[in-house]
């Protein structure tokens, strides 16, 4: 896919924020919402993405709302820092097919990354269940704390 089309209301993040598809939320607000990675590239892959924003990329969000979701990056980012204390942490945005992107709604990755971590931008497996719900609590709990 390109850079320029027209946004796909059925894409999966305008699923999950219409309440159609499940996720494992770590935070809401009336702007924003972060998740889970079902196919985390490491232990601790969230997403945040824009409610109200129907932007395929960040060149067709507008600059309110892309403020929003990176003030939820970075408190996000700190509590995964905090939590799981990685060894470092990356923040990616992809654009279009050839740089990677894969769901057409702009939407931040948090990646921790550990000692012995070989980096790459997509994951082949999906995460365990139980898993997630337990990273789900534990992050919550350290953005509520």
């Amino acid at each position: 896919m390109s850079l320029h089309g027209q946004y796909d209301e059925q894409n999966i993040f305008a699923k999950i924020i219409r309440g159609e598809a499940p996720c494992y939320k770590l935070y809401e607000d009336e702007d924003v919402l972060a998740f889970l990675d079902l196919f985390p590239q490491s232990y601790g892959h969230c997403l945040v993405i824009p409610k109200n924003a129907p932007a395929r990329n960040i060149l067709e969000i507008d600059d309110a709302n892309l403020a929003k979701v990176m003030a939820v990056v970075r408190r996000l980012t700190q509590a995964v820092v905090d939590e799981l204390q990685p060894a470092g942490v990356q923040v990616a945005q992809f654009n279009g097919a050839p740089a990677g992107q894969t769901v057409f709604h702009i939407h931040m990755h948090i990646v921790p990354r550990y000692e012995g971590d070989t980096l790459g931008i997509h994951a082949s497996q999906q995460a365990d269940a139980a898993q997630l719900q337990a990273l789900q609590a534990r992050l919550v709990k350290r953005l509520q704390g």
